[in-house]
């Protein structure tokens, strides 16, 4: 048995048969051809590019209808290349000019146009590679006639095992046979983990020499929310995940009952739970979960889901259709978030030693006017049509909410000179997620309407632990005392200035904390919508009185492994079956989820 550690990306537990995607039945050799024969080759080539180009805009389509418009959006990239008459005019000239076959051709010239690409300093470009072996594979498949990776005939389940996923590979796979992802490369923010993570497939990348390691047949155990990939498990440990399994399915079908409860603690207290989303095709599935609004609309993915600069009308369309679909529940957008791990396709090509401290977030937005105003515009739009809320992050200083307050003004005067409707009193927050925006909470409150504490990035930024790192990821820890005291002194503050302060990051999904944040005072949590039926079902399981009283007494704790224990044995006193029946990690993950 050999446990190895990833990024999770999409949660759940599966155990099943390893099926390894090989791209051996590609092989490509150097065939010379005649004179005579180019023609027929060219011919060849055109036909192969025509029928990609129709299986690209239907799989498009097939995307834009099942996962929004956004998800569909990854492949009018791969229709661009597709249709690059440079490219083409590249394969053509191969073909005349060195008398070799089409495949030979589209292979030679698509290496060494990826090549150019992972030479490029920026890793936008690196990560673009992924798009052209896509292209290449879907030509040469073409040419060869042979199937897609080879899972038409597999009826059986499997995890599927691969160095890597094209975009277009992982939008075609058959949830019904392809029960959870391992692969070597990505990360959170990869086309691959977005995708994986809107389709609901357990997914766990970034996971080191697998397809050395792994073979087709061997039995897995793909941990969703640890990051975790077991190979070869021996007969206790698939004995224990399978019962992890089962508990998973009991679990969830006994939660969706709980959809249309209220959010009360057993003493009559309402806790508002939000829903975090990327696409506007997620609001359904988050209310569905019983969400009583989106606390965390995160925008960026308007950007990385697309191979071109959002246009207004783009970011309005979005905001505009989940707004509607909300029939005036809350709806906070996120400015843009792009930066450090979520790479700016549009902006400046510069490469920095440490983007999580670098040009990010709401600095990248105040050192671009014109794009950020582009989408204040949008939003200002979309705030007549419900309740919508705008929030900046990042902030850490007031200079800087100063800064985007005037922008947003300059946005509302373009609106108003326009004739454009909108809402002038838009409530305005911003997001605690930097040590100096807690510690100057006081501040701050004077110029917003709420506060939204983002604890994934705030226990980055003051434990100093790069979140996504796994050298580091034990240090990583929502209960370390520091962090803890922070969440106190911003939640004395909002009570004191009278502003609402909802919580966004992973933490707030997290059962075993729920009673200590209601302790603190939070009366709102924003969460991933998979998260709202346990966090309720703890919620009305408790008093408030009891919550203070026991947030009283992990504060006086001085180490995080005393608090993590004394929460799990809190939760458990009001709520046994919540661990029994949840499949929870073997190991500690390796980090928190993109965003908040």
């Amino acid at each position: 048995m050999e446990i190895k550690k990833g990024i999770a990306v999409s949660s759940g537990v599966v155990v099943c048969r390893a099926w390894l995607l090989s791209d051996d039945e590609l092989h490509i050799d150097r065939r010379e051809i005649t004179p005579s024969e180019v023609p027929a080759e060219r011919k060849r080539l055109l036909k192969a590019v025509a029928a990609s180009s129709d299986d690209l805009r239907d799989l498009r389509d097939k995307t834009t209808r099942s996962l929004g418009k956004e998800t569909g959006a990854i492949f009018d990239y791969h229709l661009g290349l597709l249709n690059d008459q440079h490219l083409l005019d590249d394969f053509a000239g191969r073909i005349e000019n060195q008398h070799c076959s089409a495949e030979y051709a589209v292979r030679r010239t698509l290496r060494d146009f990826s090549k150019a690409f992972f030479d490029q300093p920026d890793p936008l470009f690196k990560d673009r590679v992924k798009d052209v072996y896509d292209l290449e594979r879907r030509l040469l498949i073409k040419l060869m006639g042979k199937g897609r990776m080879r899972l038409a005939g597999v009826k059986d389940p499997l995890v599927l095992v691969a160095k890597d996923l094209t975009p277009s590979q992982t939008a075609n796979l058959d949830k019904s046979i392809v029960r959870a992802i391992a692969i070597e490369a990505g990360g959170q923010t990869s086309h691959t983990a977005i995708i994986a993570n809107s389709m609901g497939i357990p997914a766990v990348v970034g996971v080191e020499d697998l397809v050395r390691d792994v073979s087709s047949g061997d039995l897995l155990i793909v941990n969703g929310y640890s990051g975790v990939v077991i190979v070869n498990p021996d007969e206790a440990t698939v004995t224990e995940h399978r019962l992890y399994e089962q508990r998973q399915m009991r679990f969830e079908t006994r939660l969706d009952q709980m959809r249309d409860l209220p959010a009360l603690t057993r003493d009559g207290t309402p806790i508002e739970l939000l829903g975090n989303i990327e696409f506007p095709s997620e609001v359904d599935n988050a209310l569905h979960k019983g969400a009583q609004g989106i606390g965390l609309y995160r925008t960026e993915f308007l950007y990385l889901a697309s191979d071109k600069e959002p246009t207004e009308e783009d970011h309005y369309n979005a905001y505009a259709s989940v707004a509607e679909k909300l029939k005036g529940k809350p709806l906070i957008i996120r400015t843009l978030d792009l930066g450090a791990d979520k790479f700016w396709p549009h902006g400046e090509k510069t490469v920095e030693d440490n983007p999580f401290l670098g040009c990010r977030s709401i600095r990248l937005c105040l050192a671009n006017h014109r794009i950020f105003k582009v989408q204040l515009r949008a939003i200002l739009r979309a705030s007549v049509l419900g309740d919508v809320r705008i929030m900046f992050p990042m902030i850490s200083s007031p200079m800087e909410l100063k800064q985007a307050h005037m922008l947003l003004k300059d946005a509302m005067d373009e609106c108003y000179d326009l004739g454009v409707p909108f809402r002038r009193d838009i409530p305005v927050g911003i997001m605690i997620e930097v040590p100096a925006a807690a510690l100057m909470a006081n501040v701050l409150a004077r110029e917003v309407n709420f506060f939204s504490i983002g604890t994934n990035d705030l226990i980055q930024y003051t434990l100093a632990v790069d979140r996504g790192n796994q050298r580091v990821a034990p240090l990583f820890t929502a209960a370390h005392p520091a962090v803890l005291a922070l969440l106190r002194d911003v939640m004395r503050i909002s009570r004191k200035r009278k502003i609402s302060t909802s919580l966004c990051g992973e933490m707030g999904g997290d059962p075993q904390f729920t009673i200590f944040l209601v302790g603190l005072g939070l009366r709102s949590l924003s969460i991933t919508p998979h998260n709202i039926p346990k966090i309720k079902q703890v919620l009305r399981n408790i008093t408030i009185k009891d919550a203070e009283k026991i947030a009283r007494r992990v504060m006086s704790f001085e180490q995080p492994q005393q608090i993590l224990n004394f929460l799990n044995d809190e939760t458990r006193k009001v709520l046994p079956d919540i661990f029994s029946e949840e499949p929870l990690p073997l190991l500690t993950p390796a980090g928190a989820a993109a965003g908040g």
